[in-house]
């Protein structure tokens, strides 16, 4: 009896250790695209899949010193987020689109350098980990610039954004009537 026991104990532990390996290889395996991937600027997206504004077209997106960045691995594009340039902080996409306006023109008497502020007003990901790792990667890239001192959101009042941006460390900064803002640091 003692001996039947030790061994189904023996086989349940081997076959529980044996679970851990398998479980770890698929996990490592979900996310090693995340190692290959390059933070890249676009000319466009296709705007229908943006979940958060796809009223915005691909003009609003780029005109006036505007960007799109996307997380790129094997020739496919995982995750997106579009920025303004500013040098104050909107509350809503009119704001955004004046004070962006407003940077770039300012920007024509200081060597093209638009705005001390990148304000991300979209972000999506069609890949796991894809959002968290845009946000990574934009950040890195705003700290190396040499003009832009801020990366802060312009983002929907939704429980979705907050627990986005919290779980990725940033800052709730300010509740507007229609958006909210949240601040990325160290």
């Amino acid at each position: 009896m003692i001996s039947i026991e030790k061994n189904v104990k023996t086989r349940l532990k081997a076959r529980i250790r044996k679970n851990k390996q398998i479980i770890k290889k698929r996990f490592n395996n979900f996310f090693d695209w995340v190692k290959g991937a390059e933070l890249v600027s676009l000319r466009e997206c296709n705007v229908k899949e943006d979940p958060v504004r796809p009223e915005l077209d691909n003009e609003f997106r780029t005109s006036y010193g505007r960007k799109i960045y996307g997380v790129k691995y094997q020739n496919e594009i995982h995750a997106i987020m579009c920025f303004a340039f500013t040098n104050k902080i909107p509350k809503t996409v009119k704001e955004l689109d004046n004070l962006s306006k407003d940077a770039f023109l300012q920007s024509a008497q200081r060597d093209q350098r638009v705005g001390q502020i990148a304000i991300a007003y979209t972000v999506w990901s069609k890949k796991k980990g894809g959002g968290k790792l845009i946000v990574k990667e934009v950040f890195k890239m705003i700290k190396k610039s040499n003009h832009l001192n801020r990366l802060v959101t312009l983002s929907p009042l939704t429980e979705m954004a907050t627990k986005f941006h919290l779980r990725n460390k940033a800052k709730l900064i300010s509740i507007n009537e229609n958006t909210q803002n949240f601040e990325y640091k160290n």
